[in-house]
């Protein structure tokens, strides 16, 4: 009976996907998630960024990679031409070939070497593509935060504006003193200015947001709220401290094998074949070699404390990042609360304006403390914001690691 059964066609892994399935910092790059919600305004602007994004960094990693395929055959034997000119004028050429025997590990640590170096490198891809997003958010943010302050002066304008059309009737009937219609106009006068300049401030951030994203931004609206949290994962430079410690290391295995002598078997293949295998190394051995392989050792103890210096660095800096969200949330939330209290003050001095109680400046004032409040507010909470996303950079979640 003929088999009719397909064949299906399997491909190979490469040398970079093993790289990437058994390195366990790759893998712990890959597993990272975005804390930034699906489909939001946060999302949107993350995308778009992205999608822009030179790369340059992938350009490294890719180098590094190709290193390290390279490096993954060094075990193999060398072979070269030899080309010579005899006493007699006539051309020799044979074909040299070297084999190492025994090198002290050298070629095993060039090839750990390598690997490291594409790890470093993909930290360091995904520390540049976690700054670019914080980057595009911060300008976002700020577009967001300016907008809102702009819809807050305009609205302390027009009110200020009212104020100053009924001053400006008291004046001219001759019940109230100009003074307090120049006080009323240069009060309205600041207020537009700082229209002015939120306006300007939105526009120039949604601009510059716009210049390093693809497509136009200007209609995307929200702030979601923003879940991160100190053990969400480990933060990226603790990870690309542990990918040159262990690049550190190999490096170290390098130098130590080149103070100390290998074998080597090697030949000529052509007129005047020979075989023969030699003791060669890079140093003479000396007295000062114990204390140079006593230093090279050093090397690879420095580079596990400043692990652990990077270790102590960004968990202070999480630290701080929780006590900041934390005050900035807790003063947003007061700031809110006294805002509340100045507009229910604000009515009160309303109402008994209205029963001629009191006088115009008397419900200017207190709307000026209401108007502060509401600025106070606004910022608050855009500060809690910005240290959020400050706090998600540090930890390397504001892109799907398996994206990057």
């Amino acid at each position: 009976m003929q088999s009719t059964s397909g064949n299906t066609a399997t491909s190979n892994p490469t040398h970079s996907d093993k790289i990437n399935a058994e390195s366990v910092i790759i893998q712990g790059l890959i597993a990272r998630r975005s804390v930034l919600p699906a489909g939001s305004a946060y999302s949107r602007v993350a995308t778009a960024v992205l999608a822009a994004n030179a790369r340059s960094a992938e350009s490294d990693l890719r180098a590094a990679q190709l290193r390290a395929r390279a490096a993954s055959k060094n075990w193999l034997p060398s072979i070269g031409p030899n080309v010579s000119l005899t006493s007699l004028g006539a051309v020799v050429a044979n074909l040299v070939v070297e084999q190492v025997i025994y090198d002290n590990g050298r070629k095993k640590g060039e090839r750990e070497f390598a690997v490291a170096d594409v790890e470093v490198a993909a930290v360091a891809l995904a520390s540049d593509t976690n700054s670019r997003v914080r980057t595009g958010l911060d300008l976002y943010i700020t577009a967001v935060e300016a907008r809102e302050t702009l819809v807050l002066a305009t609205k302390s304008a027009k009110d200020i504006g009212h104020f100053e059309w009924v001053m400006q009737q008291r004046v001219e009937g001759g019940i109230s003193d100009s003074s307090d219609l120049h006080i009323l106009r240069q009060k309205l006068l600041e207020i537009r200015a700082s229209q002015a300049a939120a306006a300007e401030t939105a526009a120039t951030a949604i601009a510059e947001l716009n210049a390093m994203a693809i497509g136009d931004l200007g209609d995307v609206r929200g702030t979601p709220d923003l879940p991160v949290r100190a053990g969400l994962a480990q933060p990226l430079s603790v990870t690309q401290s542990e990918a040159e410690k262990i690049r550190a290391i190999a490096a170290a295995k390098i130098d130590r094998a080149g103070q100390l002598p290998g074998l080597v078997a090697g030949g000529t293949v052509g007129e005047g074949s020979s075989l023969g295998i030699a003791l060669q190394s890079e140093n003479l051995l000396g007295l000062g070699t114990g204390d140079r392989l006593r230093a090279i050792e050093a090397t690879s103890e420095a580079a596990g404390r400043r692990v652990a210096q990077a270790t102590e660095d960004a968990n202070r800096k999480l630290r701080k990042f929780e006590g900041q969200i934390a005050a900035k949330e807790r003063q947003a939330a007061e700031a809110a609360g006294l805002t509340a209290q100045a507009k229910q003050n604000l009515d009160v001095f309303q109402a008994q304006y209205d029963a001629g109680q009191r006088q115009v400046m008397d419900v200017v004032g207190v709307y000026e403390t209401f108007a502060r409040q509401q600025e106070a507010e606004v910022e608050l909470k855009y500060d809690a914001i910005r240290l959020r996303v400050a706090m998600a950079e540090l930890l390397g979640v504001l892109a799907d690691g398996s994206a990057i």
